[in-house]
């Protein structure tokens, strides 16, 4: 981290780069914004923007589980509780006994609600509504470790695997025909997903960590011509509105992760009017 602040300090003179907590949030931005450029892409191509929505509302359930037992760092039993409830989503969703969303839409709805009851006992939810909005600028050094060691898993899992699950979500039969297991690849970005969205909730807050997720993405969908363009543009996007958002939310005292989504949401608005001339 020495070397973080020193390089900080030294390529950006700014008064607000003199605070620790503001380098831990940048190098944050850094490693949790390109991530969600990624995935956004996918998620948006697969129309999956309500089963992202659903993963951040059962967090707080899973909050709840580690109250229950007694867990010091609630991330874990977080973590554990959006593993399970994104294979129950997609176990039930296999048996086609009702359309994805009305299933993702009663296990959304379920998960959230059975966490406000837990946590709510005797007037107890107000010290755990800090996962509602997220505080990015509390992020400690240890986060920051895992964040790295995330980041560096799902550039190189996604490396390996985009190309078939690309197939295999544009054209399942095709995909089928060259041994690609459909299955296998939608249960292992379900998973990707669910890791993602865990681990950022504590920072980026439950109600708008799938704003994060989709407006880069259907931004840069707006004025891509290839896959190519529409990954970089949704990464670039991430990152300059995680940045920026960074930054204003300093200098107003807003909340970071609402900020972010705010500049996300005026690239949204900009590329659309692009989207609109250029059709």
């Amino acid at each position: 981290m020495h070397i973080w602040y020193s390089l900080m300090n030294l390529l950006l003179p700014f008064e607000w780069v003199h605070y620790a907590f503001m380098k831990n949030a940048l190098l944050g931005v850094l490693l949790v914004t390109p991530i969600f450029g990624l995935l956004g892409t996918m998620i948006v191509n697969n129309k999956m923007a309500f089963f992202s929505d659903s993963l951040g509302h059962s967090a707080l359930t899973g909050i709840a589980i580690g109250v229950i037992l007694g867990i010091n760092n609630p991330i874990w039993s977080m973590l554990l509780f959006s593993i399970l409830i994104t294979i129950a989503i997609l176990v039930v969703k296999e048996a086609n006994t009702a359309s994805t969303d009305t299933i993702i839409g009663v296990f959304s709805s379920t998960a959230m609600a059975l966490g406000i009851v837990i946590l709510s006992r005797n007037g107890g939810f107000a010290k755990y509504s800090v996962y509602l909005i997220g505080d990015l600028l509390s992020i400690t050094p240890s986060d920051l470790l895992t964040l790295g060691i995330v980041f560096v898993m799902v550039i190189a899992l996604w490396i390996v695997i985009f190309n078939k699950l690309l197939l295999a979500s544009m054209n399942p039969s095709l995909a089928r025909s060259r041994g690609i297991n459909i299955r296998l690849y939608e249960y292992s970005f379900a998973m990707i997903m669910a890791v993602i969205v865990t681990i950022s909730i504590q920072w980026v807050g439950i109600l708008i960590i799938s704003s994060l997720l989709i407006l880069p993405a259907a931004s840069s969908r707006n004025i891509a011509n290839n896959m190519r363009q529409y990954h970089i543009y949704s990464v670039l996007i991430a990152l300059i509105s995680g940045v920026a958002g960074l930054i204003l939310s300093y200098f107003w005292g807003t909340a970071t992760g609402a900020t972010i989504v705010l500049i996300s949401s005026m690239f949204f608005a900009g590329t659309f009017i692009i989207k609109l001339r250029l059709g």
